[in-house]
C-alpha cells in the first residue's frame, strides 16, 4: 500500500528513474563503441589522428553515464525514503485510541478513523510533561477548537495524570466550540504497547533519545506536519493552521504545512 500511494504522490518518478536508466545504457554503450574504436587507433600510428576526437567523446559517454547514475540513485534514495515515511505513517493509522474521560467507555478506533475531520497532536512523555503540555493549552482551547486540533496524551511512564478542563477557562461564545474545547484532551491511546513500539521507532530514526519526551503534529489527512522534543507549540498552531468553520470551511482545509 506504501508502494501505491508513493507512485500516486510522485507519479513520474517510474517515469524519470525509467529515462535515467535509458540514458545510462545509451551512454555505455556510446562509450563502449568509441572504446572499440579508441584502441586500434591508439596501437595503429596510421590512425592516430582521430583519436584525440574518439577520446573526447569516450570521455562525455562515461560523464554521461556518471551524471545519470547518480540522478538515478538520488531519485531511488527519495522513493524508498518516501516508502518508508509512508509505512510508518500506515503503522500510525492504525494505532488504537478510545474517546472519552479516562474511564474506559467509547469503542476503540483507528487513529486514520479521524482523518478529515481533526488535526491531531500526539504528547508523549512523562506524566508531569504531559500534564505541563495540557497547562500550557489552556488559554487557547478556544482558538484550538477552531482549528479542529485534538491532543492524543500519551505518559509513557504509565503516570497518566487527570486532564480536567477548568471551565472558567472556555469562554462560551459557541456551544458547539464550548464542547469540543471540552474534549479536546479526551483521547486516550489504548494498546499502548503498539503506540511505544511507534514511538521508539520515530525517536531512532529522528536520533532523539529515547527518554525524550516529545510532540508529533498531524495534518487533517493524517501525515505528519511537525514533530519535535519538548513542549507543542500551541500557540504556533494557532497562528499556522487556519480554522474549518465558517468563511475558512473547505476552502482551506489543505494548508496544514508540508510533510515531514
Amino acid at each position: 500500500m506504501a508502494r501505491i500511494r508513493s507512485e500516486v504522490l510522485s507519479p513520474f518518478r517510474s517515469v524519470r528513474m525509467f529515462f535515467y536508466l535509458a540514458f545510462m545504457a545509451s551512454g555505455a554503450l556510446g562509450g563502449l563503441i568509441a572504446l572499440t574504436q579508441l584502441l586500434p587507433a591508439l596501437s595503429n600510428p596510421a590512425r592516430a589522428g582521430g583519436a584525440a576526437e574518439t577520446l573526447k567523446g569516450l570521455g562525455i559517454d562515461a560523464a554521461a553515464v556518471a551524471l545519470f547514475a547518480f540522478l538515478y540513485s538520488r531519485e531511488s534514495k527519495a522513493k524508498d525514503a518516501q516508502v518508508a515515511r509512508l509505512a510508518r505513517e500506515e503503522r500510525l493509522s492504525r494505532l488504537k485510541l478510545r474517546a472519552g474521560a479516562g474511564d474506559g467507555s467509547g469503542r476503540p478506533l483507528a487513529l486514520g478513523e479521524l482523518r478529515g475531520t481533526a488535526r491531531l497532536v500526539i504528547v508523549a512523555g512523562p506524566g508531569e510533561f504531559v500534564a505541563e503540555s495540557f497547562r500550557r493549552s489552556q488559554p487557547l482551547l478556544r482558538e484550538l477548537a477552531e482549528r479542529a486540533v485534538l491532543a492524543v496524551p500519551f505518559a509513557t511512564d504509565g503516570n497518566a495524570p487527570e486532564l480536567r478542563v477548568d471551565e472558567g477557562v472556555v469562554v462560551v461564545v459557541d456551544d458547539d466550540l464550548a464542547r469540543r474545547s471540552r474534549r479536546l484532551w479526551q483521547l486516550r491511546p489504548v494498546y499502548t504497547t503498539e503506540w511505544a513500539q511507534w514511538l521508539d521507532d520515530q525517536k531512532k530514526l529522528a536520533g532523539v533519545p529515547p527518554d525524550s519526551p516529545v510532540y508529533l503534529s498531524l495534518r487533517m489527512d493524517g501525515r505528519v506536519r511537525g514533530s519535535g522534543e519538548g513542549y507543542p507549540p500551541w500557540q504556533a498552531f494557532v497562528a499556522q493552521l487556519p480554522p474549518v468553520k465558517g468563511l475558512w470551511s473547505g476552502l482551506l482545509d489543505g494548508m496544514d504545512g508540508r510533510v515531514l
